[in-house]
Order: structure tokens, then sequence, then C-alpha cells
């Protein structure tokens, strides 16, 4: 990002060569990076705490949320859940090959009927699909892979049974 001053000594951003390659991509200056990364840590923290910790008043910070969220930069706020105490406590993740034709969109839909299917990835490579899944148990684990194996251009799968996890802040 460039900065220059204009006739009266105020900085005005100039776009860089990435932004310009970027249809569609939003300015997001530094103090909304910082505003972002508060809500990570915490999406129910307050504007007036925000402002306090952005330097600025609660007014301008609350129109920098709203703008953040109306350009869909913030696409929405969540609950993060302890599965150990909520259920279903096994996570999984199944490697799906498919016949060398099936289509992209195909793929992702494959597993959308299953409620054990948290998200479908298709990706480059072998496999063709990461899915990710939770369960109760590992004989309800075999019954969803046995489903997955029954969408009708599957070749072939391999399972991942979770045993820890650790994840970077969205």
């Amino acid at each position: 990002m460039i900065f220059v001053a204009d006739g009266n000594n105020r900085a005005l951003r100039v776009r860089s060569a990435y932004d310009r390659h970027m249809p569609g991509r939003e300015t997001v200056d530094e103090t909304d990076h910082r505003i972002l990364e508060l809500l990570r840590q915490d999406a129910r923290r307050t504007v007036s705490d925000i402002a306090k910790h952005v330097n600025l008043s609660p007014a301008p910070v609350k129109r920098r949320i709203d703008r953040l969220e109306q350009a869909g930069v913030i696409a929405g706020y969540t609950v993060v859940l302890d599965h150990k105490k909520v259920g279903p406590s096994i996570e999984a993740f199944t490697e799906l090959r498919f016949v060398g034709d099936t289509d992209v969109d195909d793929i992702l839909n494959s597993a959308r009927e299953l409620p054990e299917v948290q998200e479908v990835m298709a990706i480059a490579g072998d496999p063709d699909a990461l899915v990710h899944v939770r369960v109760d148990d590992v004989e309800h684990l075999q019954r969803v892979v046995n489903a997955l194996r029954r969408t009708g251009t599957v070749t072939g799968t391999k399972t991942l049974i979770v045993m820890g996890r650790w994840a970077r802040p969205e």
C-alpha cells in the first residue's frame, strides 16, 4: 500500500498493484485489522472495549464494523462448542476418491444429506475430497463411511480419526 500527500498535506491511500488485480477486494486498513483481530479473539466484545484498544471513540468503531459486515469481510459470528461436553465427540476426516470425470459440484454435494458431515472440501490432487465428520462412536463412523462410499462415483476412501486438535483463531 502506498500513501501520498495531496495539496493540503493529507495522506491519500493509493491502491497497490495487488489490490488492483483483486477485483471486489475490500480496502481494510490497519485499524480495521486490529478490530478484526479483537473480534476474532472474542466476538462478544463490546464496541466500547474495542474502541479503547484501537484509540477511537465507539461511534467510528461501530461504523467500521458495520462497513466490514456490509462488505462481507465479516461474514458472521459463531459459537465454538466443546464437543466433549455436548457431543458428538469423535471427529474424523475421510478422504474420498472419485471417478475421473466427476464434476467438482457433484463432489461437494456428495455428502450434503448426511447430518454427521460438517464440511466437504474438493481438493487438487489425490484424494479428490476431504470430508470432515463428527460421530458418537467408531461404529457410527463406520456407518457414515459406508454411506459416503455408496454416493455413486466414489472409488475409494481413507479415514483418519482426530486424536487431538489445536487451531489458530480465525
